[in-house]
């Protein structure tokens, strides 16, 4: 897959979860062959500021948890989805920051802005743009958090590229991800779905973190770590069975993570 039909893809497919307000099909849950998202999610209900009409399901962690947020912070969250993580930031930085949501779907961003309008808070603002190409100015934001979205990004060393440059110095940024230790099966590398559903488009461990270190982030360290075990079903509605068993047999792992990286003031 090309980079612009990935982001094609992620477009109708987080559009179509907005639509739905749910990460699955239907009530009962995941389609068949579909991912099920609840096996990479983090449970936000014990968050202050937390709001359930936000809460998609998609996430991989907690960043907000781990991102040392402060009062009077301004927060740029990355893939902001419906606002789950921007209405807990908000709760953090109180009414003297500012939390800015970016995402890419223009209809996630209308989600948003919904639940938004519902809250009365003046200082969060939704902006549809491309991580890639961040329609924000240099050196504006203290923290950058985000959950479960730069794996969706075709070009990481661009994504982390702009998020240094609109990092403030001294600032830092915590992100809850997607890695692989090891090599994922070719037929999910390919698979529009599985990449959609934050799995194909993770890539190893090291180079992720490799990947944050060249574009000049310091002080870079995993705060939380857990496996990510997806049932067999899922996986064979993608690969064959005898790809199944050769990734079994590899020893690679699915981890979400949860990064922290500064840029040096």
């Amino acid at each position: 897959m090309n980079p612009r039909d990935i982001k094609l893809i992620v477009q109708d497919k987080y559009g179509q979860i907005a639509k739905n307000n749910t990460s699955c099909c239907g009530d009962t849950g995941c389609c068949d062959g579909e991912v099920d998202y609840s096996v990479f999610n983090d449970d936000y209900s014990g968050q202050q500021g937390y709001n359930k009409d936000a809460d998609l399901g998609l996430g991989c962690g907690l960043p907000t948890e781990y991102a040392g947020i402060k009062e009077g912070d301004h927060v740029l969250d990355l893939g902001s989805g419906a606002g789950n993580d921007c209405f807990v930031a908000r709760t953090q930085v109180g009414e003297k920051g500012n939390v800015t949501g970016l995402d890419f779907t223009e209809k996630m961003v209308q989600k948003a802005n919904e639940n938004l309008q519902k809250t009365g808070f003046r200082n969060i603002e939704f902006v549809q743009g491309d991580i890639e190409e961040m329609p924000l100015p240099d050196t504006s934001f203290d923290v950058v958090i985000s959950n479960c979205v730069l794996n969706l990004v075709p070009d990481k060393q661009k994504a982390f590229s702009e998020i240094f440059r609109v990092v403030k110095p001294g600032g830092h940024f915590s992100i809850s991800d997607v890695v692989i230790v090891g090599n994922l099966p070719e037929g999910l590398k390919k698979d529009a779905e599985m990449y959609a559903g934050c799995v194909s488009g993770a890539i190893d461990k090291d180079e992720y973190i490799a990947i944050v270190e060249q574009q000049g982030f310091s002080g870079i360290k995993v705060q939380k770590e857990k496996e990510i075990i997806l049932a067999d079903e899922t996986l064979l509605s993608h690969i064959s069975p005898e790809e199944l068993e050769e990734f079994k047999q590899s020893g690679s792992v699915i981890f979400s993570i949860t990064l922290f990286a500064e840029k040096e003031g």
